[in-house]
């Protein structure tokens, strides 16, 4: 299972929105055949690695890191698949939350007389899925939001200046977790202050198939101006913004725009924007914005993970924060996080948080 966890990472960049899944077809110890899926649209893991089994499948045990799929797709079911290729047992990691799936494919190789056991190395396989469960299961993508700052926890100078804090590592390190991601979110005044592309180039995934995360902006009013890198058409671009919003022109010709309910503070609707992009298969999605909307985002419980990048310089006190939020009075009131990695990235040092 180990290994079959292994071979699903070589999707890690391709799949989306289906799940990232590897097999391995073994009897006892030896291993006739194994693969994983390596792009949605194409053939499961299953069927890569009956293929690579052959003859070799009939009696065999099938390790998957998810529950093998018993319905109509883009693709046959792969249960269907396994119970034609004569595989005696079927060892999954995890079920499949999607309703279409949901135990649909345990019960239908139960029934053709397959022995099925699921569980092995269960934490591992959610985790290496987490967009996918946390999409189907809660409505609501995997949110991380990615910040870099100095040791004083300053993310730019007071004039907005912060190219760049981080070394040319960290940066490297940043379009690997860009590429993961079905989506990169920013506001305007991200927009407005620093025109990023917001885009995942293709140098660190080595994979000409990766797909292109979906450029998202929160955009109330439509400030976001003509010659803005997002406007460009070189990515999918989707805007939300106000439904009072005045459109006046033909800036928007390349992209996408949705009118999103405001709040009492006539802010855009964070929860809402994220439900819609869970309705349009984005599993994980990168936060790359300011100290307002990151602050809000996490103030509002939406917040996964944060993805924080450290220098080893110093901006001063008046240099912008790393977040907003409200005051605290006591204590007892503050956010713990947990560290769930950390590691030096060239002179910077990488850290991975979660509540």
């Amino acid at each position: 299972m180990a290994r079959a966890l292994r071979l699903a990472e070589h999707g890690l960049y391709t799949t989306q929105p289906n799940p990232r899944v590897g097999c391995v077809i073994a009897h006892g110890e030896a291993v006739v055949g194994e693969g994983w899926h390596q792009r949605a649209g194409e053939p499961h893991a299953e069927v890569f690695a009956l293929r690579a089994a052959g003859a070799h499948a009939r009696g065999a045990t099938a390790y998957v890191t998810l529950e093998p799929c018993s319905h109509f797709g883009r693709t046959p079911p792969c249960a269907d698949t396994l119970i034609a290729a004569g595989i005696a047992r079927v060892v999954a990691a995890c079920e499949d939350s999607n309703p279409q799936v949901a135990g649909g494919g345990f019960a239908k190789l139960r029934a053709a007389g397959i022995t099925v056991e699921s569980g092995l190395l269960h934490a591992a396989a959610r985790e290496h899925n987490r967009g996918f469960f946390a999409r189907i299961e809660r409505g609501r993508p995997w949110l991380r939001v990615k910040l870099a700052m100095s040791l004083d926890g300053r993310t730019a100078l007071a004039n907005g200046e912060s190219k760049w804090i981080t070394g040319e590592a960290a940066r490297a390190d940043v379009q690997r977790w860009r590429a993961r991601s079905s989506a990169i979110l920013t506001g305007s005044g991200t927009v407005l202050a620093d025109n990023p592309r917001l885009t995942a180039r293709a140098e660190p995934t080595g994979d000409e198939k990766a797909i292109a995360p979906l450029r998202v902006v929160l955009d109330t009013q439509l400030r976001t101006p003509r010659n803005a890198n997002v406007l460009d058409g070189s990515a999918p671009t989707l805007i939300f913004h106000a439904p009072d919003a005045q459109l006046g022109d033909d800036r928007f010709a390349k992209v996408e725009l949705a009118a999103l309910p405001l709040d009492v503070q006539r802010r855009l609707d964070l929860g809402g924007a994220l439900e819609l992009l869970a309705q349009r298969g984005m599993n994980e999605v990168q936060v790359e914005a300011g100290p307002t909307l990151s602050g809000s985002l996490l103030q509002s419980g939406f917040v996964d993970e944060l993805l924080l990048y450290i220098a080893p310089v110093l901006l001063g006190d008046k240099a912008r924060p790393l977040l907003v939020l409200p005051g605290l009075d006591e204590m007892t009131q503050a956010k713990r996080l947990r560290i769930v990695d950390q590691r030096s990235i060239g002179d910077d040092l990488r850290m991975l948080y979660r509540e």
